[in-house]
């Protein structure tokens, strides 16, 4: 399905609301917005080659795992997407063609860390350069980049790109067995906390505007024991939540130099792939608990599914995890192939503001509809991770 007319939103771009037109009437309560988060796998190694499918998939249709990421989103059809792992290009190229395949009139993207150079050894190897030394693992700048697709206008985003990771106060700055800073002065003059970016963007509902803030932490692993990306993975998940917290939030500056968090009282949507479970895999106890725990966010309703509680029977460790599986939303690899198995790693976290009216995880059973779309195993038919989605109800909308 194609829109009849995108429209393209950059970082200083500004949409006008929808209005209602004169003389027009409501009755009955709004419809719910369905958010959404899917970390969908669209990387590729090459720059350029994600562009160069999209395209032809416009012009011919789209076919494999691109096909099966964009029935899933028909299927759920999400009011406002989240899109992690999506290549980033300074020409909007990949993004735009995207909007067009899965028919979302508004979208928003932004330079990722991810493969940008920084100049120093960061992960201690001897020398300088490949993707361990970006500012975030990648192998060409924008890999794992991320987008936003949405029915609905947005507002200028705030993105925090560069905020530096010595900036946050108590920051959980990693050190050797011995007490020895990972990174040097120098180093920390310059490293950022995103591994990829934060942004705050604005969409904007009959007149009331959400905050949907996304974000794609650091997995947890690949490092040792100076745990440099467990603890850069809970600084990136605490970066939302002081920034939802008024009281908390003033250390904060963004790309454009505006200081502090939101406002009291303003609507948000946490959502992103955070890469941490409550209760198993390998991330920093208490990381995921920052955001689940905060006073400021409504976890009355946690999405679930089928899917995730049949696959406890693909082995060790599913059946000795402490997290409901029916709550797991990526499909890693058993401990036969040194993976943690599935986990609870991607999240839709709205405000106390929000009601939510239904939530889900697109994760169908074998013998179920759409399982064909997610499958198991590798390589994944569309993504080792699932679509998250929560409906909520926004007051005054």
């Amino acid at each position: 399905m194609k829109p009849t007319k995108l429209v393209v939103l950059t970082v200083l771009a500004m949409v006008a609301l929808v209005a209602v037109p004169a003389g027009a009437s409501r009755s009955g309560p709004p419809d719910p917005v369905r958010f959404a988060t899917f970390n969908a796998s669209l990387n590729r190694f090459n720059a350029g080659d994600l562009i160069a499918e999209l395209e032809d998939a416009v012009a011919n249709g789209a076919t494999g795992q691109l096909a099966a990421v964009l029935e899933i989103i028909e299927r759920t059809r999400p009011d406002v997407l989240l899109i992690n792992e999506f290549d980033y290009d300074a020409g909007h190229a990949a993004a735009a063609a995207f909007a067009e395949l899965a028919g979302y009139p508004y979208w928003f993207t932004a330079p990722s860390n991810t493969g940008v150079p920084s100049g120093f050894d960061l992960d201690n190897n001897g020398f300088v350069g490949g993707p361990g030394d970006a500012y975030g693992f990648g192998f060409h700048e924008g890999q794992f980049g991320m987008a936003v697709f949405s029915q609905h206008p947005l507002g200028t985003a705030r993105t925090f790109q560069t905020f530096l990771w010595s900036d946050m106060p108590g920051a959980l700055l990693p050190v050797e067995p011995d007490g020895t800073p990972w990174y040097s002065d120098d180093e920390l003059e310059v490293f950022r906390l995103s591994s990829k970016s934060h942004w705050d963007v604005p969409v904007h509902l009959d007149g009331k505007t959400v905050h949907f803030l996304v974000s794609h932490p650091t997995p947890p692993v690949f490092d040792g024991p100076e745990d440099r990306n467990g603890t850069r993975n809970h600084d990136e998940i605490r970066f939302w939540a002081d920034y939802v917290s008024p009281a908390r939030s003033g250390y904060i500056y963004d790309d454009a130099g505006m200081w502090g968090g939101l406002d009291p009282g303003a609507f948000f949507v946490i959502a992103g792939d955070q890469n941490s479970d409550p209760n198993d895999g390998d991330s920093i106890p208490g990381s995921a608990q920052l955001l689940l725990e905060s006073p400021h966010v409504n976890t009355k309703v946690t999405p679930a599914s089928t899917g995730g509680v049949w696959a406890v029977s693909q082995g060790a460790p599913n059946d000795v995890h402490l997290s409901d599986p029916a709550f797991d939303t990526a499909d890693f690899s058993e401990a036969a192939f040194g993976g943690p198995g599935n986990l609870r790693a991607d999240y839709v976290l709205p405000s106390k503001a929000l009601r939510i009216v239904d939530a889900g995880v697109f994760w169908p059973a074998p013998g179920e509809d759409g399982f064909e779309l997610v499958g198991f195993g590798f390589p994944a038919v569309s993504s080792d991770h699932r679509l998250v989605w929560v409906d909520v109800w926004v007051p005054g909308s």
